[in-house]
C-alpha cells in the first residue's frame, strides 16, 4: 500500500475511533455509577438490541479475519471453524441463556455459587473467567497487529507491536469510562458495519464469477496448488492420527466453548427478563448464521482471486486475506475503487476488534471485582467500590493481554480463539451445567470441576506444539513438546466433567435440597431473579 492509498483507511479508522469515544464519553456523563449500571447497563436493552450486541461481541477478528484466512489457505478444513462457531449457539439457546439470566446477577460465578459456599467457588470461577478472557483477548490483539501493519504498509514487528499497544489502550478507555452501556452500543454499531461490509464483499465476489458458486470453488482449487484436495476434508486435519484427533478436539472445543465464555454469558444480564434473553439468542443466531455463510464465500473468494501464495506472503497465518480480497475486488492497489473498498474493510475489521476487546475486558474486570476482590478482601479492610476495582482491573487485564499479544503475533487468530474456547469448555461449562442440573452437586465438586478442567487445559497447551517444538511455535528454538495435539479440548473437557463428579461424590458435604429447589424454581420461572 502506498501513502495515498493508506490515507482513506486511516481517515475511516480515525472516524470510527472518534465516534466510539464520543459514545463512551456521552454514556459516562449519563450514568449513576452503580454496579448494575456498570456491569449490566441497567438491564434496559431490548432483545433485538442485545441480539445485535451479542453478534457484535461474537463475530470477532477470529471470524472476519481468521476463519476467512484459514479457508483461503486450507479450503474445506478452514470452514470447519465457522461450522463449530455457529453450532455452538444451539447449546447456548437450549441449555444456558434463560437459566443463566434467572440465576445470576453479573457473572458466571453468581450462577455456580448460588447454592454453595460462595468464597471458594467464586475464587475458582473468577480465576477461570479471567484466564479465558485473557486468552480470547490475545487473539484480538494479534488480529489488530496484522491489520494495522498491513494498513501502514509495514509488516515488520514494530508496526504490529504498536498496533497491539494502541488497541489495548483504547479498550481500557472504553471499559473504564463507559461500562456495559457504552460497550453494548459500540458492539451494535460494529455489528451493523461488519454485516454491511460482509454483504458488499460477498456480492462482489459472486458478481466476479457471475453468480456461479461452482466456478468460484473450481478456481479456488486450481489456484491453491492442491487441486481437488482443497475442496475435500483432510488438507489441514487429515493424514496421521494426531491431525485427526486434533480436529475432533477443535470441534468439541468450539461447540461447547461458547456456553462457557464469560463475555457471552454477561450479555444475558443486560436484558430485563429470561424471555428477552432467549429472544436475544434467536436474533444472534440469525445474524451470526448469515455472517458465517458469507465468510465461506469470502474465504474461497480470497483463494480464487488473490491466491493462497499472496495471502501467505502478506501474513503467514492468513489473517489479511479479506483486506487483500477487498483491494482486488475494488480494482487493485492503484485504483480508487480498490483504495476505498480496502479502507472500508480495514476500518470495519478494526471496529470488530475494538468492540470485541471492550466486551471481553468488561467481563474479565467484572470477574476480578465482583468475584475475586469481593471474596479475597478481608472483612476488616475498608470496603472499596466494586466499580472502582473493576476499572483498575481493566487496566491490569489490558496490560497482560498486550504482553501476550506481542508474544503470539505470528499465530492465526481463529486458532488462538480455539484455545480460549477449549479452556472455557473445560473449566466453566462443567461447573455451570452441574450447578444448573445436578441436585447433589457440592462446593467441592464445583471447585474441582473448574480447576480440574482449567489446569490440565493450560498445562497441555504449554506442552503442545503451539508453544515449542516446531517452526510455527511461540518459541521455535525450544522443544518441550510432550502433548501432540494443538488443541487440548479432547482431553481437558472430559477431565473437567470427571473432576466435578469426583469432587462431589467424595465430598462429605450434603447438598441442600431446599436451596436446590429454590434455584431450580428461580431458573425455570424467573421468580426472584434480579
Amino acid at each position: 500500500m502506498t501513502g495515498n492509498h493508506q490515507t482513506p483507511a486511516l481517515l475511516l479508522f480515525s472516524v470510527f475511533v472518534a465516534v466510539t469515544l464520543g459514545i463512551t464519553t456521552w454514556v459516562s456523563r449519563n450514568r449513576h455509577g452503580s454496579a448494575e449500571e456498570f456491569y449490566a447497563g441497567g438491564r434496559l436493552f431490548s432483545p433485538m438490541e442485545n441480539g445485535f450486541a451479542i453478534a457484535g461481541d461474537y463475530m470477532s477478528a477470529a471470524s472476519f479475519l481468521g476463519v476467512s484466512g484459514l479457508i483461503a489457505l486450507f479450503g474445506y478444513d478452514g470452514l470447519l471453524y465457522g461450522v463449530g462457531f455457529l453450532v455452538a449457539w444451539l447449546v447456548v439457546l437450549f441449555l444456558v441463556a434463560e437459566l443463566v439470566r434467572n440465576c445470576g446477577r453479573f457473572t458466571l460465578a453468581d450462577v455456580v455459587a448460588a447454592r454453595m459456599s460462595e468464597r471458594p467457588v467464586r475464587i475458582a470461577a473468577g480465576t477461570s473467567s479471567v484466564t479465558v478472557s485473557v486468552l480470547y483477548l490475545v487473539a484480538q490483539m494479534v488480529g489488530a497487529g496484522s491489520l494495522v501493519a498491513l494498513l501502514l504498509g509495514n509488516t515488520g514487528e514494530a508496526a504490529r507491536s504498536w498496533a497491539v499497544i494502541g488497541v489495548g489502550a483504547l479498550m481500557v478507555v472504553y471499559v473504564s469510562l463507559g461500562g456495559m452501556r457504552a460497550t453494548t452500543w459500540i458492539q451494535i454499531v460494529k455489528a451493523v458495519l461488519l454485516l454491511g461490509g460482509t454483504v458488499v464483499l460477498t456480492v462482489l465476489v459472486l458478481l466476479r464469477f457471475h453468480g456461479d458458486f461452482d466456478q468460484l470453488l473450481r478456481t479456488a482449487a486450481d489456484r491453491s496448488g492442491h487441486g481437488a484436495a482443497f475442496l475435500a476434508p483432510g488438507l489441514k486435519y487429515g493424514g496421521d492420527w494426531t491431525a485427526r484427533f486434533d480436529f475432533m478436539s477443535l470441534g468439541l472445543a468450539l461447540v461447547l466453548g461458547t456456553a462457557g465464555l464469560p463475555h457471552i454469558l454477561s450479555r444475558f444480564y443486560t436484558v430485563p427478563t429470561a424471555r428477552a434473553a432467549r429472544r436475544s439468542v434467536v436474533w444472534a443466531i440469525g445474524l451470526i448464521g448469515g455472517f458465517y455463510l458469507m465468510t465461506i464465500v469470502l474465504g474461497f473468494g480470497a483463494a480464487a482471486i488473490v491466491g493462497p501464495q499472496a495471502v501467505r506472503g502478506s501474513n503467514a497465518s492468513g489473517n489479511t486475506a479479506v483486506p487483500l480480497l477487498a483491494l482486488d475486488l475494488g480494482g487493485g492497489a492503484d485504483s480508487t475503487g480498490g483504495t476505498v473498498l480496502f479502507a472500508v474493510v480495514t476500518a470495519v475489521a478494526f471496529a470488530t476488534i475494538l468492540a470485541v476487546v471492550a466486551g471481553i475486558t468488561l467481563a474479565s474486570s467484572a470477574s476480578v471485582a465482583h468475584d475475586l476482590y469481593a471474596s479475597l478482601r478481608r472483612r476488616d479492610a475498608e470496603p472499596r467500590s466494586e466499580v472502582t476495582v473493576a476499572r483498575i482491573a481493566a487496566v491490569g487485564v489490558g496490560v497482560v493481554a498486550i504482553g501476550l499479544g506481542l508474544l503470539a503475533r505470528d499465530l492465526n487468530v481463529a486458532f488462538l480463539v480455539g484455545l480460549a474456547f477449549a479452556v472455557a469448555a473445560s473449566a466453566n461449562l462443567p461447573a455451570l451445567l452441574y450447578s444448573l442440573f445436578w441436585q447433589g452437586f457440592t462446593t467441592r465438586g464445583a471447585v474441582w470441576a473448574v480447576y480440574g478442567g482449567l489446569i490440565p487445559a493450560l498445562v497441555l497447551v504449554v506442552l503442545s506444539p503451539v508453544v515449542s517444538g516446531s517452526p510455527e511455535s511461540l518459541f521455535p528454538d525450544m522443544d518441550f513438546q510432550y502433548f501432540p495435539l494443538q488443541n487440548p479440548g479432547l482431553v481437558s473437557i472430559p477431565l473437567g466433567f470427571v473432576a466435578g463428579w469426583l469432587g462431589t461424590v467424595t465430598s462429605a458435604e450434603i447438598a441442600d435440597e431446599a436451596k436446590h429447589a429454590e434455584t431450580e424454581v428461580r431458573s425455570l420461572t424467573g421468580a426472584g431473579a434480579a
